[in-house]
């Protein structure tokens, strides 16, 4: 990774003096723009929204070619139950946020367009810096690193929707996410104390699942230098994340509970597992100097800390009544002690002068210190494990980019015409040895080698796109990108058998074009087409892991998928709040999905990803806000969305039971979404709020066979509803107690999801 930096490190120095030399000539002019969109004459950072002038509403300059949504920190603090900062999205249109638990550190983003599978087909970014973990597309090491800031940290979150910025890559075909942070005016320190607990009731497993979490900020500004530190602990206990399944009891026991699989298939539940007990530390900073009113600087890292266990609970009872495992390999799978350490940092170097020309360079470095699970390797006579076991290590698992980006605003106009121009590079490194110990709670026993999956993807981007206001109610942008992409260094191991797997690359054009037109003071109507390469990432080429029950085999011939996504979306700003309806489609050429076979030379359910021929996502979406609707302090906002999501082609598709997954719907893409959230605040002291998030049935496999609901593994559809109650006390003080699931929905997502959980949390700042 060193070497890496060191080969960029003249590109960043030349692209630092360009800033310095232009911002001589511009210094004068201090308004801020968006980087990457045309400025707003009255607020360049303004996102679309609603401004209000006399009695009449109008629509703002937009800052993204495309649809977007936003929520502040003044919402998230009064109307949402939120302990970690993915829990900020849940409301926002067409997303959705697959958390198990509290701690949870595999919070995948689904959007309209793709779902919870799908960890590398959206980026998320903190302060201009990517948080996504583009070493893989999943629900393990793929989620983005949500925990480097706290949700206190937080100033307003933002949903920019498909790739239709040619500043971004092809990861952006399912959207961007902007998470911005704040910037203190003067010395200021925050303290809160959270605590919630969950009740469940499934099965025979019953009991309650407390979380606390202590939270404290502090933030400031000296002269040209602000900073902001903050610290997070939170001890959580999680419901069974998984169950223990069998097509029929084990010999000489009893106490299995008849039941089935997803796919109608005998699976009888034997007990729970993945009771996990989380022990998670966080401390993050950033620090800023202003070298002039428009030139800053800044630093920010994000340090990581997560010890966790997960054990499990029988249902199973021997001849003479004792509780035993009755030799299902599921309950060793299942118990497992985590020791993660991770770093993040990142520096960059912003011009915002509003002027002829600005200019920006960010390098960013994430670095999994230390990240080792250590579990049994099977099981023995009753409640008792092999003494030996396997160490599955991620330690060395590292990525890092350089972003190289400047603005030139030409004309005598800065508000006509907004040229962007970047150069991108990223490099990230996959290393997944998996161990022999002869005492599995003890790492340092580890021996021989049981797995190997390592290797090596990089990507250099070029860019260019032109927002340019050619009449007054019009606006083209329009934008190119190429991006050359390699795989390198393969390696995998399995089965006593090395090999080196060939290298691989690719690279291709994407061309962005986007047309606003505001037809009235009120009314928008805008037109995006764009084309997205999404290359395979380094894990979905080597990584090959056993994750519970379910081993995960590498594929070193994966192909980039192509993108076509087009969006026709009117908008119309009313007093106080808006309205959009938004028409989409994207076609996805050599979709990269996993799927899940039983396969004759393993014992265990295997996942690999292929190429499917071609997806097609085409839907509506409704999106609508207003405050003091109906009465005075009510807020509401509301969406809902259809996407049908249609396999064109899958050649490659085999099934022992000979059916087909063309014409069948995509996996983990629900037809139906809806958010709504309502909040009341009847005075400055008091908010009041009921939400409800509904989703529809999903598939999870591609010949949608898996058509029994309210399983182990089954991805049912629900209705949760929240509720909070947020009381300002003082100008220092505040309190809130809220109820997540709120009417006890019992629902799968293939682990059981959260039953009903209260909320309380006290809060402290001066």
């Amino acid at each position: 990774m060193r070497d890496f930096i060191k080969r960029r490190r003249s590109a960043l120095l030349v692209c630092c003096l360009l800033i310095g030399v232009h911002h001589a000539a511009d210094a004068a002019d201090d308004s801020l723009v968006a980087a990457d969109a045309l400025p707003d004459v009255n607020d360049a950072t303004a996102l679309p929204g609603v401004k209000v002038t006399g009695a009449n509403a109008a629509i703002e300059t937009p800052a993204f070619p495309a649809s977007t949504a936003t929520i502040d920190a003044q919402q998230i603090d009064t109307s949402i139950n939120a302990l970690d900062v993915e829990d900020a999205v849940k409301y926002l249109p067409s997303l959705f946020i697959r958390k198990r638990n509290y701690g949870d550190t595999q919070a995948v983003l689904a959007t309209r367009t793709w779902g919870v599978g799908s960890s590398a087909r959206t980026l998320v970014y903190v302060d201009d810096i990517l948080i996504s973990a583009l070493i893989a597309n999943n629900n393990t090491i793929g989620a983005p690193r949500w925990g480097v800031i706290s949700p206190q940290q937080i100033d307003r979150l933002t949903m920019l929707y498909g790739p239709f910025s040619a500043a971004y890559a092809g990861n952006s075909m399912g959207g961007v996410m902007h998470v911005e942070t704040r910037t203190p005016k003067e010395t200021e320190f925050t303290f809160e104390q959270s605590e919630a607990l969950q009740s469940f009731d499934q099965y025979r497993t019953k009991g309650d699942y407390p979380t606390s979490q202590t939270s404290a900020t502090a933030a400031g500004r000296q002269g040209n230098l602000s900073w902001s530190v903050a610290a997070n602990l939170q001890n959580s206990f999680s419901q069974p994340l998984s169950f223990i399944t069998s097509a029929a009891p084990p010999a000489g026991t009893s106490g299995a509970i008849d039941a089935n699989n997803k796919l109608g298939q005998p699976a009888d539940v034997l007990g729970a597992g993945g009771l996990l007990h989380t022990l998670m530390t966080s401390v993050d900073g950033k620090f800023s100097y202003d070298f002039t009113p428009a030139l800053h600087a800044t630093y920010l890292f994000g340090y990581w800390h997560n010890d966790a266990n997960s054990h499990v609970q029988t249902y199973l009872t021997d001849a003479s009544g004792q509780a035993t495992f009755g030799g299902a390999a599921g309950f060793a799978s299942n118990t497992y002690l985590l020791d993660e350490e991770h770093l993040m940092q990142a520096l960059a170097l912003k011009s915002d002068s509003g002027g002829t020309w600005d200019g920006e360079a960010v390098v960013t470095y994430y670095d999994f210190l230390r990240d080792r699970q250590l579990s049994p390797a099977g099981v023995t006579a009753a409640t008792t494990f092999t003494p030996n076991g396997r160490a599955a290590d991620l330690g060395g698992t590292n990525w890092g980019s350089v972003d190289l980006k400047g603005i030139w605003r030409p004309g005598a106009s800065a508000s006509t015409q907004e040229i962007s121009f970047g150069l991108h590079a990223d490099e990230y490194t996959l290393k997944n040895a998996t161990r022999n110990t002869s005492t599995w709670q003890d790492g340092a026993s580890a021996g021989s080698l049981f797995t190997d999956g390592e290797g090596k993807t990089d990507t250099q981007a070029l860019w260019l796109q032109d927002a340019w206001r050619f009449a007054p109610d019009w606006l083209a942008t329009l934008g190119l990108r190429y991006e050359n992409w390699r795989a390198s260094d393969g390696f995998n191991f399995n089965g006593g058998v090395a090999v080196h797997q060939p290298n691989v690359s690719a690279s291709g054009f994407s061309p962005k074009a986007s047309l606003g037109w505001e037809f009235a003071p009120e009314w928008r109507l805008t037109a995006s087409l764009a084309r997205a390469i999404r290359f395979p990432t380094v894990s979905e080429l080597y990584q090959i892991v056993s994750t519970g029950s379910t081993f995960t085999s590498p594929n070193a011939d994966l192909k980039p998928e192509r993108v076509r996504s087009g969006e026709l979306a009117l908008e119309h700003a009313i007093d106080g709040g808006s309205l959009r309806v938004s028409l989409f489609q994207e076609n996805t050429r050599d979709a990269l999905i996993a799927q899940t076979q039983m396969l004759a030379d393993f014992p265990v359910p295997v996942s690999f990803v292929n190429n499917v021929g071609e997806v097609r996502n085409r839907g509506i979406e409704f999106a609508a806000q207003k405050t003091d609707a109906l009465v005075s302090g009510l807020d509401l906002g509301a969406s809902l969305t259809f996407v049908d999501s249609t396999i064109l082609s899958n050649d490659g598709f085999a099934s022992s039971a000979g059916t087909t997954s063309t014409g069948k719907h995509a996996p983990n893409v629900p037809r139906w979404r809806a958010n709504a959230v309502a909040t009341w605040r009847p005075n400055t002291a008091w908010a009041f709020t009921l939400a409800g998030r509904y989703s529809g049935k999903q598939y999870s496999t591609l010949d949608n066979t898996d058509n029994t609901s309210n399983v182990f593994g089954a991805f049912d559809r629900f209705l949760v509803f929240d509720a909070r109650v947020h009381y300002q006390i003082d100008e220092r003080w505040s309190a809130a107690l809220g109820i997540d699931n709120l009417t006890n929905e019992k629902y799968f997502l293939f682990h059981p999801f959260p039953q009903r959980t209260v909320v309380a949390d006290l809060k402290l700042k001066f």
